[in-house]
């Protein structure tokens, strides 16, 4: 993008052009990356790019749609650039403080929303245990309006973000943030009977495995959401501790994990005394959330 050429580039021309741009520097999504990159500097949505692809944009949105392109080919994630990412159908504000809601954790969602509309109960208490975005905690609060959410997270940047975005949909009142690490969350924001449900997107990569991350995830998501100790197991292993004590007596949890990490994790929870019902698995077939309960 020459800069004696600006007034000449259209938003198809831009679009077209930042496609094959990214694609050669090996983005994942290079024609999805360049409409959210372009949406974002015209602060318009995505879907008014269609309407508009012969108009010209002003110099300056060029020129922030230029630096939001040289970051982009540099690895920072487009939802840290955009600053939002969908997910389970809503749309949530994210920063470098939280980890980018990925579609495998949608999962947690819905397993427990089935869960508490068979439970009928009003209120149903779940509790997100490293909640980061607050995505799941503000998506089950969105979906089940008999939901009461205890969110808690060891990171006071991630629970302000995590409120902004319970705000943003409606589900401030019904969702409680406590900043904590893993399951040392006090007495009084547990329910009498404990929990219905508790789940958990923990930080589960083996520190051995940082640097075959990819730079876009290495470089720039916060550490403190990925790794779990040398063998990625250290907080799940706190939540296996500490965990079944707040559970109600029929309740259910479901943790996610890494790849080939099911059957070790599901061996860490089965030695704290939990029930292991079965493993689900993502859209990619990989045995991704723990389904757990109490021992009859």
């Amino acid at each position: 993008m020459a800069e004696s050429q600006t007034a000449t580039w259209t938003i198809g021309r831009l679009l077209q052009w930042t496609q094959g741009y990214l694609a050669d520097k090996g983005l994942e999504e290079p024609r999805l990356s360049s409409e959210l990159l372009l949406a974002a500097a015209l602060g318009c949505r995505k879907i008014e790019l269609y309407t508009r692809f012969d108009q010209a944009p002003a110099a300056e949105q060029v020129e922030r749609f230029r630096e939001l392109v040289r970051e982009a080919a540099g690895h920072k994630p487009i939802a840290y650039l955009v600053g939002r990412k969908e997910f389970y159908s809503l749309e949530f504000v994210v920063t470098p403080d939280v980890l980018i809601p990925r579609p495998e954790t949608e999962l947690l969602v819905e397993q427990t929303v089935t869960v508490l509309r068979d439970l009928k109960r009003e209120p149903a208490w779940v509790w997100d245990i490293g909640t980061g975005s607050g995505c799941a905690a503000v998506a089950i609060a969105k979906f089940h309006p008999a939901a009461r959410v205890v969110a808690s997270d060891v990171s006071t940047s991630a629970l302000a973000v995590a409120r902004q975005n319970a705000e943003r949909h409606g589900v401030g009142e019904r969702v409680t943030f406590v900043e904590a690490d893993a399951t040392e969350i006090s007495a009084e924001v547990v329910p009498t009977d404990g929990f219905d449900v508790l789940v958990s997107n923990p930080p589960y990569i083996a520190e051995s495995q940082r640097m075959s991350l990819p730079a876009n995830i290495r470089e720039h998501e916060p550490a403190l959401a990925l790794f779990g100790g040398a063998d990625g197991l250290a907080v799940i292993r706190k939540i296996a501790a500490g965990g079944l004590a707040k559970l109600a007596a029929d309740g259910r949890a479901f943790v996610e994990v890494a790849d080939g990490q099911a059957e070790s994790a599901a061996a860490v929870f089965a030695g704290e005394g939990w029930a292991h019902r079965d493993t689900l698995k993502d859209g990619a077939g990989i045995p991704r959330v723990l389904r757990l309960g109490r021992r009859p």
